[in-house]
């Protein structure tokens, strides 16, 4: 069996090291990522530029691919020009921060490299854990994520993938791993609204034309149930079951164009 793992963060990123930590004794496994950091591009494609291929050395020595463009880019190339046959099993991540909420997935490039790998009827995990300052370390001037405990849900999770597929009508999983866990189960959750409330920086460059910065804060009104809600509240691994088609009902709009 084979598993091919992609991420946003870039082929360097510590997170998605730790996804191929965690399921190298489940299967074999392909890492083609993006050479830098993709966060917030969504599902986009380059078209109108070529595209390069890389192979890096793993900091574990082992060999993986970094592609000059977005995640999907990565995810295009690694099936229809690296890999040899379809894969049994994608992951994107681990993402350094969590993706929630209906408004961010849509932006989100952990999302969009999983999105890419569902929609060639691949099985397919995006996992995000949430980090905060305190997790955070330094040594020999790189930073140090602690991702064990997000492995070990990642590896329970993919062996029941790998041994049963996806349910009918579910194309992908996405997993978010809180901080401090309060078990080791998974919630199954729905989609919060948002994760961040936007804000608009406006700041003057030495001209005095206006630029911009957008921020935002986090989003706190999502009612229990919800991804964020359990993740951020209750400490919980939640997981939610995402399907591409985005079609809604189209009686609704057949009786309103009546």
């Amino acid at each position: 069996m084979k598993a091919l793992i992609s991420n946003d963060d870039g082929i360097t990123a510590s997170g998605i090291l730790a996804s191929k930590k965690a399921i190298e004794n489940l299967c074999d496994t392909y890492v083609v990522a993006p050479e830098i950091q993709q966060s917030g591009i969504g599902h986009a494609i380059t078209l109108y530029e070529p595209l390069r291929v890389n192979e890096y050395t793993l900091k574990d020595g082992s060999l993986g691919y970094g592609v000059s463009g977005t995640p999907t880019d990565a995810v295009t190339l690694a099936l229809f020009e690296i890999m040899d046959e379809k894969p049994d099993l994608m992951i994107s991540g681990i993402n350094t921060g969590f993706n929630l909420g209906q408004a961010e997935l849509t932006t989100s490039g952990t999302l969009g490299a999983a999105i890419e790998a569902a929609s060639f009827n691949i099985p397919t995990i995006a996992i995000s854990l949430e980090v905060t300052r305190d997790d955070i370390k330094f040594e020999n001037g790189d930073v140090e994520i602690d991702f064990s405990f997000a492995g070990k849900m990642l590896n329970k999770l993919a062996k029941i993938v790998l041994k049963k597929g996806l349910p009918e009508g579910i194309d992908l999983l996405n997993v978010n791993v809180p901080a401090n866990p309060s078990d080791e189960n998974f919630e199954v959750v729905k989609l919060g609204r948002r994760m961040y409330t936007p804000i608009i920086h406006k700041r003057l460059d030495p001209r005095h034309k206006p630029y911009y910065w957008i921020g935002g804060i986090p989003y706190e009104s999502d009612a229990p149930g919800s991804d964020g809600y359990e993740l951020k509240r209750e400490q919980k691994t939640t997981i939610t079951p995402l399907k591409i088609d985005l079609t809604s009902d189209m009686s609704l709009l057949k009786e309103w164009l009546d």
